[in-house]
């Protein structure tokens, strides 16, 4: 038997089914493939930070401030305002409720959902997101969502451009843009990812394959709020620029609008950005054309903590180990084990920087992988976290 309850916290209405009824043995179970990765991220996050981050340097290059930048390790510095200006957004900020100029929240995200919801119904409107709404009713809008309202859009006393512009205002007024600072050089190496020819050598060609898969690990890194609202926005302009037959808003379209409001640095200009902005409309573009694939994990992500919880206990015992800083002397890992898996990570590394094309820079890395094994007690310390060699980041999990 199902009953329904309901939930009316925070002015929002959940409907909740509970099943008392024993599972049918034949009916088929409905399993989420990115469940294990989600347990993996919440229960070892370092770890789990320490792989997404090994697999993104193996797509692209960040060489020193801009690994740092994206890791964390060095923080951007934004610039912020000063007098009057600044001590008024900052009472305003600390006033129950307020969203807009606020950090991103769940409530901030509940209210906005409003907007998102709203706007998805009314796709067919001719320069949505283009055409700027009536500012007397945006500003009795933005009010209400200011104040947690519950608002019915459907009343009539509202126009689809008042809730795209209004959409555009929240997400500029954000204190960090929603894909964030310290992810801004990654943006723009993923949009330089390209094929190769036979030869090795670099073409013109978009590599989207490898662009899909580096965005994919880059949107793990960013916060649960930032993640929940970046795919709902995508999600509404791909959906959005499937009607460009009747909106005239086609992806480079959108990008262009919310492009400055999503992925801009706040301490730089237009005329800062000049020799980037068309890379930036072009990766959000991307984004949105290809916004249904941006949020699964990568198969080998997938697989790595499904063995984790599931298959190798091995795997699981390495990790252990990483996470505790050494090993222990219960432990049940045989020093062959723990050779053989350290080599195979050696000569994954051997054959990757094989695979890059003739250079002084490949000559200096093929010296370094060659470098014999230097064999170690197995209870030694483990090693864990990130390698950097160059551009390339490895990650080991293991003991040596």
């Amino acid at each position: 038997m199902l009953a329904a309850t309901k939930s009316t916290e925070q002015n929002t209405n959940c409907s909740v089914f509970l099943c008392h009824e024993k599972p049918d043995a034949n009916q088929p179970v409905i399993f989420n493939p990115d469940f294990f990765v989600e347990r993996f991220r919440h229960e070892h996050p370092q770890i789990f930070a320490d792989l997404v981050l090994s697999n993104i340097t193996r797509l692209i290059d960040l060489p020193g401030d801009e690994f740092a930048q994206l890791t964390g390790e060095l923080v951007p510095k934004v610039p912020t305002s000063t007098g009057f200006l600044r001590s008024f957004n900052f009472r305003k900020r600390k006033e129950k409720g307020v969203i807009f100029g606020a950090p991103l929240t769940e409530e901030g995200i509940a209210q906005i959902c409003q907007l998102i919801e709203y706007l998805s119904k009314n796709l067919h409107v001719e320069g949505l997101f283009r055409v700027p709404g009536h500012s007397l009713r945006q500003a009795a809008l933005r009010e209400m969502l200011n104040n947690g309202t519950e608002i019915d859009l459907e009343t009539g006393d509202f126009h689809p451009n008042d809730a795209a512009t209004l959409l555009k205002v929240f997400l500029g007024e954000l204190p960090e843009p929603l894909l964030m600072h310290r992810h801004y050089h990654a943006h723009l190496k993923i949009g330089e990812l390209t094929c190769f020819d036979e030869k090795g050598n670099k073409t013109n060609v978009p590599d989207k394959a490898r662009q899909i898969e580096a965005f994919q690990l880059l949107f793990m890194l960013l916060p649960p709020t930032n993640r929940s609202l970046l795919k709902l926005l995508l999600d509404l302009l791909y959906h959005t620029a499937r009607s460009q037959n009747m909106n005239k808003m086609s992806a480079i379209n959108l990008a262009t609008m919310f492009a400055p409001h999503i992925i801009w640095p706040k301490n730089v200009t237009a005329s800062d950005l000049q020799g980037n902005i068309e890379k930036l409309n072009n990766g959000v573009a991307f984004l949105i054309r290809h916004s249904q694939k941006m949020f699964k994990a990568p198969v080998y992500i997938k697989e790595y903590a499904r063995l984790f919880y599931t298959g190798s206990k091995t795997l699981q015992s390495n990790v252990s180990m990483s996470i505790a800083g050494e090993t222990s002397s219960t432990s049940n890992i045989k020093p062959s084990e723990n050779q053989s898996y350290t080599e195979s990570c050696l000569r994954e590394l051997y054959k990757q920087v094989n695979s890059m094309p003739e250079s002084a820079k490949k000559k200096k890395l093929i010296r370094r992988t060659r470098t014999p094994f230097i064999r170690r007690h197995w209870r030694s310390r483990s090693v864990g976290g990130i390698i950097k060699v160059g551009g390339r980041a490895f990650i080991i999990l293991h003991s040596l």
